[in-house]
């Protein structure tokens, strides 16, 4: 370990824990500016910083939270994660340094709940999960790398297509447990240049995402509006399901998500999406619609602390006071949402968080002021589909149980015919 790299990971970590921005910006503008680093270079920081930030409040714990400098940190965060011992620090640190880094090794943790599952006491206090040893298992399967998982294409190929044109073509993959048109691959390799990729037989999405467009139920020939699209994941995926038959409209605030979709667009085939950029829940564009939609998909902007696998700064974040801001603003878009759906039409409410307060509180308060609409069982619609999963009335996701993403979603029927 030079002197150099230990540099470039202490400003790369203590950029990321300023928590102004996501972490995966901190590490792309990095190395944008750095971009003499070579690849194990690269591999190095992103591993060890991100580890970093896996296991933040147990190393700020064990450094002691006031002491815990970003420098401190990637010392810690290379021995931890990297597996460097202090011999091999020893071109890069000082004689003090090494002398402190010999003292930590033999340092035991306080016995608290939040440090050994890496959650902040705030977080632990909201989940359903209250029993320690739930909480725990929980907390540990966030803590662990996501797999990378496929969606099939199925206007361009079969799962079972898929997965040998993979193997032939040297990738270790298998389908997915649950969703019927998803492949896991084994590591993470690189996808940009694969053709099956490139021609839009294959997206990246993880098997939860795929989950939430499989129960919204798109069907040929209906008016599906998706109304958070974002970088269209499941926008692709619904187009999929309507076999590019029907109308649907991938509506968001975010020009530069919007924008996100057009070359995954351009892939995938499809004829029937439109893409349409709203200045607020409450456009004119979304009055339009007004109870004309067979099928409405909300994946409501949330805290995202579902997603700390891939996005472990999260944590910190958010807050009590944003998860309260996000409240309003997830119950004002369903509200609005609503609106487009047609007599006997189905709305799906879907976050990636773990937390009553974002999901099912919201769902129930819904419910409270819109009696024309009921909660359809996932359990149903599921079996219907003949996926084996089992989570109860709302879809609830778990990581250290399904190897997803903490994803939550609710199925709403509009009541008439």
């Amino acid at each position: 370990m030079s002197h150099s790299q230990l540099k470039h990971l202490e400003t790369v970590i203590g950029q990321m824990t300023r928590f102004d921005r996501p972490a995966d910006a901190v590490l792309s503008a990095y190395f944008r500016e750095h971009n003499k680093l070579g690849s194990q270079e690269r591999h190095l920081i992103a591993e060890t910083a991100f580890g970093c930030l896996r296991n933040l409040i147990r190393l700020r714990a064990l450094i002691a939270p006031d002491k815990a400098t970003p420098r401190r940190l990637a010392m810690v965060a290379l021995m931890q994660f990297s597996r460097l011992n202090v011999k091999e620090l020893s071109d890069a640190t000082s004689a003090g340094e090494r002398e402190w880094l010999g003292g930590i090794k033999g340092k035991t943790l306080p016995d608290a709940l939040d440090i050994a599952a890496e959650l902040p006491a705030w977080v632990i206090e909201r989940l359903p999960e209250q029993d320690p040893a739930e909480v725990l298992a929980l907390g540990q399967g966030l803590m662990q790398a996501a797999p990378l998982d496929l969606r099939v294409n199925t206007l361009k190929m079969k799962r079972e297509e898929a997965i040998e044109r993979l193997r032939a073509d040297g990738f270790a993959c298998a389908p997915t447990p649950y969703s019927p048109i998803g492949i896991r691959l084994e590591g993470k390799p690189a996808l940009a240049k694969y053709e099956l990729f490139r021609n839009g037989a294959i997206e990246v999405q993880d098997e939860g995402s795929q989950l939430l467009g499989l129960i919204t139920g798109a069907r040929r020939g209906e008016m599906v509006v998706d109304f958070c699209a974002g970088a269209g994941g499941k926008t692709l995926l619904l187009g999929a399901l309507m076999a590019s038959s029907g109308r649907l409209y991938a509506f968001d605030v975010s020009e530069k998500r919007l924008s996100n979709l057009k070359p995954r667009l351009a892939r995938s085939g499809l004829s029937n999406v439109h893409p349409q950029l709203l200045a607020h829940e409450n456009d004119t564009k979304v009055k339009r619609l007004a109870g004309k939609a067979d099928r409405v998909l909300v994946d409501a902007p949330c805290s995202g602390l579902g997603t700390l696998r891939r996005n472990p700064d999260l944590k910190f974040r958010q807050s009590p006071e944003s998860v309260l801001e996000l409240n309003a603003k997830q119950a004002a878009i369903l509200a609005s949402a609503s609106r487009l759906v047609k007599a006997g039409g189905r709305l799906v409410y879907a976050t990636c968080s773990l937390l009553p307060q974002e999901n099912r509180e919201i769902v129930d308060a819904f419910l409270t002021d819109h009696p024309d609409f009921s909660l359809l069982p996932v359990s149903e619609i599921l079996a219907e589909q003949k996926i084996t999963l089992e989570t109860g009335d709302c879809l609830q996701l778990k990581p250290h149980i399904h190897n997803t993403d903490g994803f939550f979603a609710a199925v709403l029927v509009r009541k008439g015919n």
